[in-house]
């Protein structure tokens, strides 16, 4: 494991807010060592810090409760949705309360009308997708693991639809939030724009915690598309590949999904998911729209696939059969975790101008060849955005090393191309370092907001900021 750094710790603090929230909560307070580490645990290669504590806060007005004894107190508190982020952040590297939303998990309302829903943080998109589904409604970001809303909103989740309908921050319109200091907050109404002040909606959005706990957000929702077709084509280099995802979105093609998967995500894909593709790079793509739209769509990408030596193109509106290729998809991860049993599976993520896209994600493959590490890479190329899996012995030091060499190599090698070190992942504690590499003195200012919001440093600390962003000064 990565070795994560530790923070102070008020154990007296601690110990009075564990006794307050018991007396009050009951068993909806635990303190065993398995609860514990759960919730200390992510899909990560940084140390597990685990929290003194879970609540299970069930109402904002709970939430509120629980944030206002640990504020008199000084004690850390944690959110928590489902803990499938990557960097990192659920840790308590000062110890604290996790504070686990999962049982905030109610639709609230669905106005079909104006096409928005407000829902609890702890309800999943594939729940609210099918609470959704009867009424001829979905909502689009899908970043694989079945998240929760809340965690989505924290950490700005991306996806596979990314490309047609945005981010987490362009379909929420507004949110409810708890403070440090306890208060209850909303960030705005229900219309669909506004100039009404600060735009705090999009501050608290991707703040991974670091600023308040979400308990109520108003999300944007989309018709279900009369027709959806989706289609695949093998490509001869990763380079090829890139150069007609851009080129298909130069010429304007509303694609709805475009996946990378490299000839190593190809192969895994194939033995786990029990496919007959190519072993070279494919491209898998989805058109939403018309049932004569999406037909016209996917003729398009043929055409400018065979300007890059595109093969074995195929498109379908079969439900069945596009089930089956974006379930390999989805299940990716552990179908890569059979190219080497036994390995360690270590996640990372960056994104650059679609432009370099083809660069980077060969120079990422050339690194990882001459690093000696097995390493597929898959990626929703239609916005810039590869993810990179490291299959490591965590035994063996050298090739941990390694590990660390490629990730920082890469984050690097992205920010040099004017993009970002982190394009969904979010930066937790693993990216933090190459968060002031990438924007410099704009994390004083960051460093500035936390401490106005938060005085006392008790909402999620030791994540995002580097410990050497200060607050704004005139030097």
């Amino acid at each position: 494991m990565v070795q994560a750094t530790a923070l102070p710790r008020n154990e007296t603090g601690i110990e009075t807010v564990i006794g307050i929230l018991k007396q009050r909560y009951a068993d909806r307070v635990q303190t065993g060592a398995a609860i514990r580490e759960q919730h200390g645990h992510t899909t990560t290669w940084i140390d597990n810090q685990v929290p003194d504590a879970v609540a299970f806060p069930q109402s904002t007005k709970e939430v509120s409760e629980i944030v206002k004894i640990c504020a008199t107190h000084k004690v850390p508190v944690i959110p928590f949705g489902t803990g499938t982020s990557l960097e990192g952040h659920v840790n308590a590297p000062a110890g604290g309360i996790s504070v686990d939303l999962s049982q905030m998990n109610r639709v609230l309302a669905v106005n079909a009308e104006d096409l928005d829903c407000v829902v609890q943080p702890g309800v999943t998109r594939e729940d609210l997708n099918t609470h959704l589904r009867d009424k001829g409604l979905f909502f689009p970001i899908d970043p694989g693991a079945n998240a929760s809303l809340g965690g989505m909103a924290s950490t700005r989740a991306s996806g596979t639809n990314a490309v047609r309908y945005g981010t987490m921050k362009d379909n929420i319109l507004s949110l409810e939030a708890v403070m440090p200091d306890g208060q209850v907050i909303r960030t705005g109404k229900r219309a669909r724009k506004s100039s009404a002040g600060y735009d705090l909606t999009r501050l608290l959005i991707g703040a991974e915690g670091t600023l308040g706990i979400i308990t109520e957000i108003t999300l944007r929702l989309q018709g279900i598309p009369e027709a959806i077709s989706s289609a695949r084509c093998s490509f001869p280099s990763v380079d090829a590949a890139c150069r007609a995802v851009m080129m298909t979105i130069q010429y304007g093609v509303p694609v709805a999904r475009i996946e990378l998967l490299d000839d190593l995500s190809v192969r895994a894909a194939n033995a786990y998911s029990k496919l007959e593709l190519p072993d070279t790079p494919l491209l898998l793509l989805e058109f939403h729209g018309s049932e004569s739209g999406v037909v016209e769509q996917a003729e398009t990408f043929g055409t400018i696939a065979e300007e890059f030596g595109g093969t074995d193109f195929a498109a379908t509106t079969s439900t069945e059969e596009r089930s089956k290729l974006w379930q390999a998809r989805h299940d990716m991860y552990w179908a890569s975790l059979q190219l080497r049993p036994g390995a360690k599976g270590i996640s990372t993520d960056v994104c650059v101008p679609i432009s370099r896209l083809a660069e980077c994600v060969t120079a990422a493959q050339d690194k990882a060849a001459k690093l000696g590490l097995l390493a597929p890479i898959v990626g929703h190329v239609g916005d810039g955005n590869f993810h990179t899996l490291l299959l490591i012995d965590m035994e063996n030091e050298d090739e941990v090393a390694k590990a660390e060499e490629f990730v920082g190599w890469l984050n690097d090698a992205a920010i040099s191309m004017e993009g970002t070190c982190t394009g969904e992942h979010g930066i937790g504690q693993g990216k933090k370092p190459y968060l002031e590499k990438e924007l410099g003195p704009a994390t004083r200012y960051m460093a500035a907001i936390k401490v106005a919001l938060d005085p006392d440093n008790i909402m999620n600390p030791g994540k995002i900021l580097p410990a050497t962003a200060g607050t704004v000064s005139k030097s």
